[in-house]
This record gives structure tokens, sequence and C-alpha cells, in this order.
């Protein structure tokens, strides 16, 4: 874990649409937590996904998260000694890390498409991290691999998981423990496209790029241990995790597009101030009173981690614009 290292810390958006305000909140949150450190604060964009990423979208998101107040020290329109700050332009590092765990015996391919798993599930319904891989391509034969090879299958590359608990403190969720092997099996680290899983993509960039506290929503808390298994195949340090609630509709859903449009940018285009959004966001996160308007610098100075709000946050969609402007 990190110790005595001067923090750097990241936002790591997927530009594919609009800065949604959930996503604006974890922003807002992970800078703070960096600049009332003194630290470096990276901005990176994980475009794996080509086909649902543009570069419209990525120029947007830099936009409206300058326009709350937010600054980055490295990024892709700044540079920094990181460079390249798009996964699309990271493939070599990835490669390289496949590679080392290769060499290790910890891949191999895997043939199974999504049907095949959903036909072999044991269990009726599956679990909050989907069907468990039942291990079907663990011990083929070389046979049998080149069999899969001649009917045109090129197969994915999974991760060999040991079986026992995998244990970390996280600063906001507290001790977080699960048994990878049981709960999700071995895992998927490069789909048989060629395009790489996001959990490997993820610890190689935080590893190599010295980040050493990640913020994001605690939607991703259950994908950390398995993160925390290639940090140590790829002998890295793991970072400080701290896994923010998330935003929820008033119907008890997380919030997403079928809540309406919950962008920043249809607040800007509504006329409230920038000032507005950072002290709704600051009092829906327990930092700041209802009724707050300031930029996030006024923020950094006081800001602990430990007076974020544990609970998750209701919006309701069909009033907030209404909401802010009497705000």
């Amino acid at each position: 874990m990190a110790g005595s290292t001067p923090a750097r810390g990241r936002y790591a958006p997927s530009p594919t649409g609009p800065l949604h305000l959930g996503n604006a909140r974890t922003a807002l949150l992970a800078w703070l937590q960096v600049r009332s450190q003194g630290g470096c604060f990276v901005l990176r964009m994980e475009d794996l996904d080509q086909q649902r990423s543009s570069r419209a979208a990525a120029a947007a998101l830099l936009e409206d998260l300058r326009w709350l107040g937010l600054d980055w020290d490295e990024g892709p329109d700044v540079g920094g000694p990181y460079t390249p700050y798009e996964q699309s332009r990271r493939q070599a590092f990835y490669e390289e890390a496949l590679d080392r765990l290769r060499q290790q015996g910890r891949l191999y391919r895997c043939y199974c498409t999504r049907a095949d798993l959903a036909r072999a599930a044991s269990a009726p319904h599956p679990g909050e991290e989907g069907l468990r891989y039942p291990g079907t391509c663990q011990s083929l034969s070389p046979t049998e691999r080149a069999r899969w090879e001649a009917a045109g299958r090129r197969g994915s590359w999974r991760y060999r998981v040991d079986p026992g608990e995998v244990c970390y403190e996280d600063e906001l969720a507290g001790r977080v423990c699960q048994d990878v092997d049981g709960a999700v099996g071995d895992f998927v680290v490069q789909r048989s496209d060629g395009v790489v899983a996001y959990q490997l993509a993820v610890v190689v960039d935080d590893a190599l790029m010295g980040i050493t506290h990640v913020l994001r929503g605690d939607d991703l808390v259950s994908s950390t241990p398995r993160q925390i298994l290639l940090y140590r195949a790829l002998g890295f340090a793991p970072p400080r995790f701290a896994h923010v609630p998330l935003l929820y509709g008033p119907d008890g859903a997380r919030l997403s597009k079928r809540h309406g449009d919950m962008s920043v940018s249809s607040l800007r285009k509504a006329g409230i101030a920038p000032e507005v959004v950072t002290g709704y966001l600051a009092w829906l996160s327990g930092l700041a009173p209802k009724g707050s308007a300031m930029r996030p610098r006024e923020l950094a100075p006081g800001f602990s981690l430990a007076a974020v709000n544990r609970q998750p946050s209701v919006v309701d969609p069909s009033q907030l614009v209404s909401q802010l402007q009497n705000w």
C-alpha cells in the first residue's frame, strides 16, 4: 500500500456520452481527496470500447469538468510523464503485462461463448458478478484446443484464480473480503477480439502511472479483489481504495439515463451556475450545508474522507433543475 509517497489520484471516465451528475460527483470527490493533500491529479480516458467512445464525447467531458472548476496536472490534453493518457493508445503496455502473466502460467485460452456459459451454469440465477465461470477450458488438452482453433474460435484469455479469500481495507467501505474463485472463477483479461478487459487495463494503467489513491463508485467494490490479484501477480503495490455510494433515483434504482437527462451539460444549458452544481454535489456527499454554492477549491482545505456520506443519495431528475434554480 501507498505510504508517505505524495498522493497521486486520478479520474478515469469513459468517453461514451455526456458527463453524468453521478460521475461528476465522483470526479469532484477524487479531486478533493488529492488536492486536500497537495497531491497530483491525473485524468485518463478509458476508451477501450472504441465502438462507443468518441473524440467529441472526450472533448465534452473535459469541458464540463473544467466548467465545474476541476483541473488536472496530467492528462490527454496537457500531457505528462506517463503519456499516453488514453487507454486506446496503451495496448503495448497491456500486451507486456499479458506476456508476463502467460510466462507465469496464469493465463489460458477459453473458447466458451456467453451462450455456452449460460447453458453450463449450475445455478438458475446469476449472482452480482453474473455467472461464475465453471472452468470449462481450464484443462483442455492440446488436441482439444487445436480442434477449437480449427473451428474458427480464437478464444479469450482467462486469469487462473487460486482458491482463498482476497481482502483489503477500503477507506469508505471498510474491510472487504471476497473468495474470487468461489464468486467469479477464472476471469477474462483479454477478449477474443483482442480488446483488453477493464480489470487488467485499469491495474496496468494505475500502476504504471504511479497512482496511490483510487476513489470511485461503490459498484466497483466487488471488482477490486480481482484487481488486487493482478497487482500481486504483476509485482505492483495496490493503491489505497475508497468506494463512494452511488446516486439513486426516486424508484430506488441506480441513477441512469432512463431517469431523465442528468448530464452536467443540461444543467449548464438551463443556466445553473457551476458553484451551485458543486455545492449541490457537496451537499449530497455530506460535505456542505444545503443551499451552499462554492467552487471546488473552497472545499479542498477542509476535505476529509471521514466526512463523506456512506449512504446512497436520492436525486429526482424531474425536480432537479427547479431545485437548483432555487438553491
